[in-house]
């Protein structure tokens, strides 16, 4: 397992995590930035489990992202 752990109230709302991985990232109508699908948050920090098979799209989205907010580790 993956997991994801994402800072939102850093996210400049640039759409480089939603280009690499769409499934598991979208833009906000609301405010305009980013979300990670399906993740539980508090204080501003995302955290999700996914599958492995996700690393490579999620790799890309962390390091794509021109904040540095995404960060991956396997459990």
């Amino acid at each position: 397992m993956i997991r994801i752990t994402f800072i939102r109230r850093n996210c400049i709302g640039c759409n480089a995590c939603v280009e690499a991985a769409p499934y598991r990232w979208a833009m906000s109508k609301k405010d305009g930035k980013c979300v990670l699908l399906e993740a539980k948050g508090k204080n501003g920090f995302f955290n999700l489990k996914v599958p492995d098979e996700e690393w490579e799209d999620n790799v890309a989205a962390a390091r794509n992202c021109p904040v540095g907010i995404i960060h991956l580790s396997k459990s």
